[in-house]
């Protein structure tokens, strides 16, 4: 296979394996560019558009919970309001924040350490909260307060540093605040969806040439789409039982291993 198809259909793997896991998908294709040796520049609209096929499985899965609150809305039922308001809420920190600090954020994308260190010490976290955590208390995104909901958007803005996890900082935030796991889990999905399509509309706004250009091909950049959608829609599935039953944990030392070990590559390298 020619080396550009193979580094598409890695980098969407990439993309749909770590999009929705607490493991950072960022980092890893910041760490993929320095492993794989390609132009991280040159496939910055590639790794932005694929992340909407990431997006996108969480629309066709969930279908069914946005028809529901879609019809909900039309009768004007309570809790679907509350649905649309907690997650509306939870978007504007990393909305504000993100468009006030993106020069800042897009210097640290082009540093593969702070990345490892973010791993390890998100990896340390998550075992800490897991253990600390008892109260679980809310079982339904409508179900949240709206001060928490604004608490858990504020969290999700950590994963502006790459390595942190977008998807990590808001289901250990959730946990944190009182949300069982599985809702805390899924309330990360749907977060994704307005806070992933603000920053893609950014990123597209910031980098008008490239749209223009399309440097890696608009063929690949279609097939990566489509790899990571694909994949994303068998993750999410397996990721939701997995957590149910098991927790964190495992993604923890991942994590924590993962780190160590690019830590070690970058500096012998």
């Amino acid at each position: 296979m020619d080396l550009h198809y193979l580094t598409v259909i890695l980098l969407g793997i990439v993309e749909g394996l770590t999009e929705f896991l607490p493991v950072s998908s960022t980092g890893h294709l910041i760490l993929a560019s320095e492993l794989l040796g390609y132009d991280a520049s040159t496939w910055a609209m590639f790794n932005v558009v694929i992340q909407l096929g990431a997006i996108l499985a969480v629309v066709v899965l969930y279908w069914r919970t946005f028809w529901a609150v879609g019809m909900g809305l039309l009768r004007r039922e309570p809790v679907s309001w509350r649905f649309l308001r907690n997650l509306l809420i939870a978007f504007m920190p990393s909305a504000v924040i993100g468009l006030a600090l993106h020069d800042y954020i897009e210097i640290l994308l082009g540093a593969p350490q702070v990345v490892a260190w973010a791993l390890i010490a998100g990896g340390i976290a998550i075992l800490l909260i897991e253990r600390a955590v008892k109260d679980q208390r809310f079982h339904g995104i409508a179900d949240i307060p709206t001060v928490r909901v604004l608490a858990i958007g504020f969290i999700q803005c950590l994963a502006m540093v790459p390595g942190v996890s977008r998807s990590g900082a808001t289901i250990m935030g959730a946990l944190m605040l009182g949300v069982e796991r599985r809702t805390a889990a899924e309330f990360s999905f749907f977060l994704a969806i307005p806070t992933m399509l603000g920053a893609t509309a950014l990123e597209l706004i910031k980098k008008g040439d490239q749209i223009t250009s399309a440097a890696v091909g608009w063929g690949s950049i279609a097939l990566g789409f489509v790899v990571s959608f694909l994949v994303a829609l068998l993750v999410i599935r397996w990721f939701v039982g997995l957590v149910s039953k098991h927790g964190f944990a495992p993604f923890a030392w991942y994590r924590i291993v993962a780190g160590v070990a690019a830590l070690i590559w970058l500096g012998v390298r």
